[in-house]
């Protein structure tokens, strides 16, 4: 397990931005997102919206230990929109991110170059038009103890401010927790301290 403890993502959208060069308009969208389908509702919607619009280029990033990204340049050149919107991802250092950037042509061609400038500026723009806020990394946790050590368990959980994710109460108990990785290690001890509590790190 890596040491970082906190990743940065959105708040809320973004409001859109709009750029321009030599007539043509380039509108940037910011999404805070949490799966890939997140981001096909938001494409869809933006195809809706801007129906006449010739290209719809985006990058996003998923995912925090191990993020996966993807991109499009939606028939633009060759690595000249979706990557650059990629590098302001990076820039900016978030995740869990969707930009994307409507294009309507102006009816002069910017060349690669002039491409790779616009779809830059405008990701950049719409993610400093965006709330970025810095999250704790939530490991869940799984306990699974005896009915009578409930009470002793919930102090815990409300000691620490834990998440309480699912519970099965039953004579045999299995609760899952979501517990902020800064603090993990003291909280799996403490919960370790009290022989008869089972402690589980989980992959999310």
């Amino acid at each position: 397990m890596n040491s970082v403890t906190t990743y940065k993502t959105l708040k809320n959208p973004s409001e859109p931005v709009l750029y321009k060069d030599k007539g043509s308009k380039f509108i940037g969208y910011a999404f805070p997102i949490e799966s890939k389908d997140d981001f096909k509702a938001h494409i869809d919607k933006l195809k809706q919206e801007h129906s006449s619009a010739g290209h719809f280029c985006f990058a996003y990033q998923l995912g925090i230990d191990t993020p996966y990204h993807r991109s499009s340049d939606d028939g633009e050149p060759s690595n000249s929109a979706g990557l650059p919107i990629y590098g302001q991802l990076l820039a900016f250092g978030v995740t869990n991110v969707l930009v994307v950037v409507v294009r309507y042509f102006g009816g002069t061609k910017l060349g690669v170059g002039g491409l790779i400038s616009a779809y830059k500026t405008t990701a950049r723009l719409s993610l400093e038009a965006s709330y970025i806020q810095t999250l704790d990394i939530l490991i869940p946790l799984k306990l699974t103890f005896a009915y009578k050590e409930l009470s002793q368990v919930m102090r815990i959980i409300k000691k620490y401010q834990l998440v309480l994710k699912t519970q099965s109460l039953e004579l045999d108990c299995e609760i899952v927790i979501l517990a902020k990785k800064i603090s993990l290690n003291s909280i799996m001890t403490t919960f370790e301290a009290f022989h008869k509590i089972k402690v589980e790190a989980l992959n999310d």
